[in-house]
C-alpha cells in the first residue's frame, strides 16, 4: 500500500504563494542546503505526484521542461487537458482516486502543490505525512498554507529541525 506524503514550503506568516501566485519570494532559497531534507533528495524516492489543476496550470505556464518524466504523475480536474506538458493521467473522483493510489506497491506518493487538494486528502484521512518547510518571510497575504474548511486534526510531530538562513522543517504524522 503506497504511503501519501506531503512536501511544501511555506512563509512565516503561512502563504505558499503571493496574492499574484508568484513564488519568487521562494526562488530566493534555492540555493540552499537541506542536506538529507533537500528537495532533490525527496523526489529521488518519489514513484507518484499528484496535483490540482491549479498546480498543473502553474507548471504548464512556466517555461522550464517537464520535470516529472520517470514518475507516474495525476492532475486532479473536472477539465481537460487537450495538450499536456508532459506524460500525465487526469482524475476527478477523489476517493476514487485515493483508492487507485493506496492500491500502488511501487514507492510513495507526493502531493504536489497547494494546500487545498492537501486538504481534502486530510478530511478523508489519505495524507499518511507532511513535511512543512517554515521559511523567514512574511508575505503579508496570498495563497495561505491550508483553506480554511473547518478540519481539524492533531497530527503527530515526527521531528523539527532548523536548517540553513532561519528555515525550519516540521514532520508530521496523520497515522
Amino acid at each position: 500500500m503506497a504511503r501519501i506524503l506531503g512536501y511544501i514550503a511555506t512563509s512565516l506568516d503561512g502563504y505558499i504563494a503571493t496574492k499574484n501566485d508568484s513564488l519568487e519570494w521562494l526562488f530566493a532559497y534555492d540555493q540552499i542546503d537541506l542536506g538529507e531534507h533537500d528537495y532533490r533528495e525527496f523526489i529521488k524516492g518519489i514513484r507518484t505526484i499528484v496535483m490540482g489543476r491549479g498546480t498543473y496550470d502553474f507548471l504548464e505556464q512556466d517555461g522550464s521542461a517537464w520535470s516529472y518524466g520517470d514518475q507516474r504523475v495525476y492532475v486532479v480536474t473536472s477539465r481537460p487537458i487537450n495538450k499536456p506538458k508532459g506524460v500525465l493521467e487526469t482524475r476527478s473522483d477523489i476517493d476514487s482516486l485515493i483508492d487507485e493510489l493506496r492500491a500502488l506497491d511501487d514507492g510513495p506518493v507526493w502531493m504536489l502543490g497547494g494546500g487545498q487538494l492537501q486538504m481534502t486528502f486530510m478530511e478523508r484521512g489519505a495524507l499518511d505525512e507532511i513535511e512543512i518547510y517554515i521559511f523567514p518571510e512574511l508575505l503579508g497575504g496570498g495563497r495561505p498554507l491550508f483553506p480554511s474548511t473547518g478540519f481539524r486534526s492533531s497530527p503527530k510531530l515526527i521531528g523539527a529541525k532548523a536548517l540553513g538562513r532561519g528555515c525550519v522543517r516540521l514532520h508530521y504524522s496523520f497515522d
